[in-house]
């Protein structure tokens, strides 16, 4: 039975640095895309960074683009986002979502495997 374990998040002051980690346990495949996304109250869900491929192809959302990096350990089934930078705008409930299905990857991909989600709270 897959298991999706998420860590990381926090609460930090304007223009610090998180890390948010994502480790998927038994899943009968490999995982070719992962991806993060957040929701802040009142707010949908926004896919803010994506990497898939034998590449690692990666996707930005510009709100995040510059200050975000995705990076994956696919020994590990491991995904991780540095955040960089943090805005009060950042404030969110941040979810990874991985996903074993091959070829080209975005947002709107239908994610097999999702983390309970973390918070992220940035304030002076």
């Amino acid at each position: 039975q897959a298991h999706v374990a998420q860590s990381g998040g926090g609460s930090v002051q304007p223009g610090g640095s998180l890390t948010l980690s994502c480790v998927v346990s038994g899943v009968p495949s490999g995982l070719n895309c992962y991806g993060w996304f957040r929701q802040a109250p009142g707010q949908e869900r926004e896919g803010i960074a994506i990497i898939y491929g034998i590449w690692d192809s990666r996707w930005y959302a510009d709100s995040v683009a510059g200050r975000f990096a995705i990076s994956r350990d696919d020994a590990k089934n491991t995904v991780s986002l540095q955040m960089n930078s943090l805005q009060a705008d950042d404030t969110a409930m941040y979810y990874c979502a991985a996903d074993p299905g091959d070829g080209y990857c975005d947002t709107a991909r239908p994610f097999d495997y999702w983390g309970q989600g973390t918070q992220v709270t940035v304030s002076s």
